[in-house]
Order: C-alpha cells, then sequence, then structure tokens
C-alpha cells in the first residue's frame, strides 16, 4: 500500500506501468531475469509489552507519522541483473548487504502479488514467472488485472506456483459477488479469500460487529465449496475504540467463527498498531492460518524481511503450535520490485 490509510483494492486496479516497458523492460532484463541479492543482518523489533502505557502510544504515533511520510524505498541497482552464476543465483550483490538469514529457513515461501503489481499490471504471465524464478513456491493475488480465471490458472501452472489465497473486497464476500469469487477461486486453486481492507466507517465496536457476522456469514456459505474467509490487518485494528481499551483485532477475534474464518496477520502492521505478534500466536493458537512476513525499521519504515527490527526467529518458532500454513512476503512500497522479492526471499529461505 502507498500508505497506512489508503485502500489496497484501489492501488490495484490503478497499478501504474514501471515506465521503462514492464516486467521485460526493468534494467533491460526480461521477465524471467533476477536481480541483485541484497541481505542484511536480522535485528529485533522492541516489544509493546516491554514498555509503560505512555511508551506504547509514543512509539505507535512514531511509527506511524513514519510510515504515512514515508515515501519510495531505497533503488535497487541493475548492474549485474541476469547475470546467472551455476548455481541458479543472480551475480552481485547490493553495495554493503550483510550476510544474515533465518535460522532455521522456511521450508515454503510465498509472496503477495501486490509487491510486484507494476508488474502484474503490464504483464502478469511474465511477472508470474519472475516471481517462480526467484524460489517462491506460491503466491496470493490482489486482482487479476482484468484476465480471466482460467488464464490465471494456466500461467500459475506454466510457473509451477500455487495460489492458496486472494484478496478481494467487501463486495466480493457477499449476495452476487461471493457467488463470483468462489466461483473464480474453484478454477484458479484459492482455499482462502481474504478481506484486507476496511474503511473509516466500519471503525467503531457495531462497525466490527457487524464485519464480523459478514465475514462469519460468507465463510459459512462457502464452507462446502472448501473455501475459507480470512481478514488481514492493518494497523488501526490495534486503535482502542473506548474508555476501556478494547480494541477492534480484539472483537474480531472474540466474534470471528474459528470454524469459517482465519485471520491473516500482518506483523509489520501489527508492530506499528503498538501489538506483539508473538504474543498474539501464542494467546490465539489456531486463529492464524496466514500470514504477511514484511520487516519494520527502527524509524517506521517497511523493509525487506531481514534487514528490519522483527524478530523473525521467535515468530517462526511459535508458527507450528500457532497453525501459521502459510508465509506470504510483502512490501508495500518497494522501490524495485523484484529485488526486492528476492532480497526477502534469499533471506528467509537461507540460500
Amino acid at each position: 500500500m502507498t500508505g497506512p490509510e489508503w485502500p489496497r483494492h484501489a492501488l490495484v486496479a490503478a497499478a501504474p506501468d514501471t515506465g521503462s516497458g514492464g516486467v521485460r523492460g526493468l534494467c533491460g532484463a526480461r521477465a524471467g531475469r533476477l536481480f541483485s541479492l541484497m541481505t542484511s543482518v536480522d535485528g529485533r523489533v522492541g516489544r509493546a509489552g516491554d514498555l509503560g502505557p505512555a511508551g506504547r502510544m509514543d512509539r505507535r504515533r512514531f511509527l506511524r507519522a513514519a510510515g504515512a511520510a514515508w515515501g519510495a524505498g531505497w533503488l535497487g541497482a541493475c548492474g549485474g541483473a541476469g547475470r546467472r552464476r551455476a548455481d541458479g543465483r543472480t551475480a552481485g550483490q547490493f553495495a554493503g548487504a550483510g550476510a544474515g538469514a533465518l535460522d532455521p529457513p522456511l521450508d515454503r515461501v510465498g509472496l503477495q502479488l501486490y509487491t510486484v503489481r507494476s508488474l502484474m499490471a503490464d504483464d502478469v504471465a511474465g511477472a508470474l514467472g519472475a516471481v517462480a524464478g526467484i524460489g517462491y513456491d506460491e503466491v496470493e493475488f490482489a486482482g487479476y488485472f482484468g484476465h480471466r480465471p482460467s488464464e490465471i490458472r494456466g500461467w500459475l501452472d506454466g510457473a509451477g506456483l500455487a495460489a492458496p489465497a486472494a484478496h478481494v473486497g467487501l463486495e466480493g464476500l457477499a449476495g452476487a459477488g461471493l457467488e463470483t469469487s468462489a466461483e473464480a477461486a474453484a478454477v484458479v486453486g484459492h482455499r482462502w479469500l481474504v478481506l484486507p481492507w476496511i474503511g473509516d466507517d466500519m471503525r467503531t465496536p457495531d462497525g466490527y460487529r457487524e464485519l464480523a457476522e459478514l465475514l462469519n456469514s460468507a465463510g459459512a456459505a462457502v464452507a462446502q465449496a472448501d473455501l475459507r474467509v480470512a481478514y488481514h490487518n492493518h494497523a488501526f485494528e490495534f486503535d482502542a475504540l473506548d474508555a476501556d481499551g478494547v480494541t477492534g483485532y480484539a472483537l474480531l477475534l472474540e466474534r470471528l467463527d474459528p470454524a469459517f474464518v482465519d485471520l491473516e496477520i500482518d506483523f509489520h502492521w501489527s508492530a506499528v498498531g503498538g501489538a506483539d505478534g508473538a504474543a498474539l500466536l501464542g494467546e490465539h493458537p489456531g486463529r492464524f492460518a496466514l500470514c504477511h512476513v514484511k520487516d519494520l525499521t527502527a524509524d517506521g519504515r517497511i523493509a525487506d524481511v531481514g534487514a528490519g527490527e522483527i524478530d523473525w526467529g521467535e515468530i517462526f518458532g511459535l508458527a507450528g503450535a500457532a497453525g501459521l500454513r502459510h508465509f506470504f512476503v510483502e512490501h508495500d512500497r518497494p522501490g524495485d520490485p523484484l529485488a526486492s522479492v528476492e532480497a526477502s526471499y534469499r533471506y528467509l529461505s537461507a540460500t
């Protein structure tokens, strides 16, 4: 997303071209070419639970202000892009890149395709091929960019990718919209329909209660088709809604029916909202089937995984007990989409 308060679906619909010929024009390389590797030593974010109430609020305000003010990130160098070594990895590294990697690595790494939306807008098949070439096993969609589900499925099969989840708007989770979403999911191979965003008008106690009813109803309606519904958070869900400090996220945890609805936790935005992702996993096992993996710098910026301060070793150490099954890398505003997703993949896969 372009900021913590901008609807994801609006940006998917208006995804810009790269300005250099899309996937095939990036740095003069074709779609399947990879970019330079960048990893850095893993850090650790201070937990909200380690601070007093005033400290938590100050940190939250700081991170939100920094996130809202942050523009496009670093731009990846293109020298050496596409030149492959015998082991299939690209030659060269970004200047100053570190050598950190997750230990133990993830067995299966996914990507939220919103990260490469500019490439998807130009050439969906080429973008999927490039993502698979980096090593990703599965993807999560954020729009089909005007293509039919059958086309999408053919390109996924050709790239050797699975697509267990897709982000859909509220209109895709009720009435005829839900029927259309379920039909597309059956063709493409999705198991989850994920709501990624709600507007300001729903961010009230009654709004969250109504949202839970809608998601429960949608989940029950598609259960016979072997589909589930999920909700993806940003930071605003962790705002206190009343004098007792009740949050929207707490209301969702209380009211969503785990028989039909899961939560897709975004660890970056949870931290920006003042929540402890590891604590949420430990306190609510079985509620989180999917997650978004993106890092957080000390000054509030989104970073490639491993280049920030989130303790991924601690979080992923809880994944089995928590029931986490799908890990989708995401960067809302990457300077160079393919370089960003490769850097995150290398950190998580230790390759």
